[in-house]
């Protein structure tokens, strides 16, 4: 397959069909079942930056349900039951979201690897990468490798675990923000997104990795750096395409997390949303060292296909569907 910046219709969903087929070659090759896991949920992700979707209950004890923004608790769960490797290509959705980058409804690939740790992971994200890239008759991808650290420090010149939010905030203004002051945390996502992805090179792979541990959602901890997570990422260019963590498994860590999340989703005039107690229950029954990671399967073909626009690549984007 070849790349085209001007493509029929047609030529996009065979585009697509092509692209969800290589995937699965590329991971039938290293025997990682696909699985199918459910869209509705009774629990919800807490996370403050993700604004989930409601519906009415698919359970008589429940109030409502939700439309899942990620299949992740749902696989850590297959895991626990001993499922082995999986992978799945699934729909997710998540709120507010509908820009050049962004569809309330959008592919996930998301995949989970026992006994990986996540630098493992992470040469397999490139691999996936390159393999891709060769089968639509690209070149290899030169990929340099950063810490979220090292990355602030050349770029932006400042040091992301020194910095005050007070400061951060200054810069965050100064880069054209207007509104109310931002936490650390949405402070460094601003100036990563506003002011870093920009001076990225547009055919050149990153890995950034070891994240602020107000960043680490489902991560382990650093075992020697305790401001640091074991989470990475890797962007094409300026587009972030992949999210991926050395898997927490402390059942109680998690559970604090999630309350936490709750505790500051109530301090910002959010609502407290349901936490997954099934997850907390497998976690508790062990879940096994893994990492897993979650590629916009969209973001991809667009970048792929040397496209600007994620309505480029769907064949119904958020206001035709």
């Amino acid at each position: 397959m070849t790349q085209r910046t001007e493509q029929s219709p047609l030529e996009l969903l065979k585009q697509r069909a092509f692209l969800l087929s290589a995937i699965r070659d590329f991971f039938r090759q290293r025997e990682v079942l696909e699985v199918e896991t459910p869209v509705l949920s009774s629990a919800a992700n807490t996370d403050l930056q993700i604004e989930v979707f409601q519906t009415q209950a698919i359970a008589e004890n429940n109030q409502q349900a939700f439309l899942r923004t990620s299949p992740e608790f749902f696989h850590k769960r297959l895991l626990v039951a001993g499922s082995g490797d999986i992978f799945e290509i699934a729909k997710v959705f998540r709120r507010d979201e509908a820009t050049q980058l962004h569809n309330p409804e959008f592919s996930l690939l998301e995949w989970y690897r026992l006994g990986y740790k996540m630098r493992d992971l992470m040469a397999e994200v490139v691999e996936l990468i390159q393999y891709l890239r060769q089968q639509f008759d690209l070149p290899a991808m030169p990929v340099k490798h950063y810490s979220y650290q090292q990355i602030f420090n050349d770029y932006l010149d400042f040091d992301p675990f020194v910095v005050n939010e007070a400061e951060l905030n200054q810069m965050a203004q100064q880069a054209g923000y207007h509104g109310e002051p931002l936490d650390r945390t949405a402070a460094l996502d601003f100036m990563f997104a506003v002011q870093l992805e920009p001076k990225l090179e547009k055919n050149q792979g990153y890995l950034i990795d070891h994240f602020p541990i107000e960043q680490a959602a489902l991560a382990q901890a650093h075992p020697e750096l305790p401001d640091r997570c074991l989470r990475f990422e890797f962007l094409w260019g300026g587009i972030e395409l992949a999210n991926g963590y050395q898997e927490l498994t402390d059942a109680n860590e998690q559970l604090n997390r999630f309350e936490q999340d709750n505790q500051n989703r109530l301090a910002m005039g959010k609502t407290a949303l349901p936490i997954d107690q099934n997850l907390i229950k497998a976690l508790q029954q062990g879940l096994p060292a893994c990492s897993g990671v979650a590629v916009g399967v969209d973001r991809l073909l667009m970048c792929l296909l040397g496209l600007e626009d994620i309505d480029q690549v769907l064949a119904f984007s958020a206001n035709s569907a």
